[in-house]
C-alpha cells in the first residue's frame, strides 16, 4: 500500500522532538558525501513510518521537517519548479512565503506517504551516476514481499555540502519537470497567491489523511 501511495504522492508533487532538534548540526557535518544525506533522510522516514498514525501528524512533521530542510536545496528546488523567468517576477515578501509553504507541502507529503512501517526497508546502491555536474544517489524502497520501488536523488555540491536539488521517481520522472507542469497554471501573472493558496490547501489535505 505504501509503495502505491507513494508513487501517486509523487506524481501529486510533481516534495520538533529533541532528538530532531539534535540532528540539524550532526546532519550538517555529515554531508561530505553524496549518499550521506540520503541516509539520514531514510533514517528519518523510518522514525515517522515507526511512529505511525497513532502520533500526530503535526509531530511527525516536526520531526522530519529539519531533517528535508538539510537533505534538500529547497531554495533552489522551488525555483526550478516554478520556473528561472516566472521566479524572477515575483515580489520578494511572496517568496518568502511561498518558500515556507513549499516546505511544508514538501514535508507533509512525505509523512503523508511514509505512515506506516510494514517491514519496508531503504537499500541506497553503492555506485552513483553523474548527470553533467551532479550525482545521482539511486536507492530502492524494498516492500515486505521484495517488491521495490525505484527512486533516485540528483545531489549538488555547494561549499562542501550535499544536498537534494531533484528527485527521479523509477530513475527517469523528474519531481522539478512534473511540478512545473503543474504550477504553470496557478503562475499566469506574477501574483503568487493562487499557488500559496493551493499549496495550503494540499498541506490541510495531507494532514487530515488524504495522501492521495
Amino acid at each position: 500500500m505504501m509503495m502505491r501511495r507513494l508513487v501517486v504522492g509523487f506524481l501529486g508533487l510533481v516534495a520538533a522532538t529533541v532528538a530532531a532538534t539534535l540532528a540539524i548540526p550532526a546532519l550538517a557535518q555529515a554531508q561530505n558525501t553524496p549518499s550521506q544525506p540520503i541516509a539520514a533522510l531514510n533514517a528519518g522516514l523510518m522514525r515517522v513510518m515507526t511512529a505511525g498514525t497513532a502520533t500526530p501528524f503535526a509531530s511527525r512533521m516536526a520531526t522530519l521537517t529539519p531533517i528535508v530542510q538539510a537533505s534538500f536545496d529547497l531554495p533552489l528546488l522551488l525555483q526550478n519548479s516554478v520556473g528561472p523567468a516566472r521566479w524572477a517576477t515575483i515580489a520578494d515578501a511572496q517568496k518568502a512565503v511561498l518558500l515556507d509553504v513549499f516546505t511544508q507541502f514538501t514535508v507533509a507529503s512525505y509523512v503523508a506517504n511514509f505512515d506506516a512501517a510494514g517491514g519496508e526497508k531503504f537499500v541506497i546502491a553503492p555506485e552513483t551516476r553523474q548527470v553533467g555536474k551532479d550525482t545521482v544517489v539511486q536507492t530502492r524502497i524494498v516492500g515486505p514481499a521484495g517488491d521495490s520501488t525505484k527512486l533516485d536523488y540528483v545531489m549538488r555540491e555547494s561549499g562542501g555540502v550535499w544536498k537534494v536539488v531533484d528527485v527521479l521517481l523509477d530513475g527517469s520522472i523528474s519531481r522539478v519537470a512534473v511540478t512545473r507542469s503543474d504550477y504553470r497554471a496557478l503562475l499566469s501573472t506574477p501574483d503568487a497567491a493562487p499557488l500559496i493558496a493551493s499549496l495550503r490547501g494540499k498541506i490541510a489535505n495531507l494532514s487530515a489523511g488524504n495522501a492521495s
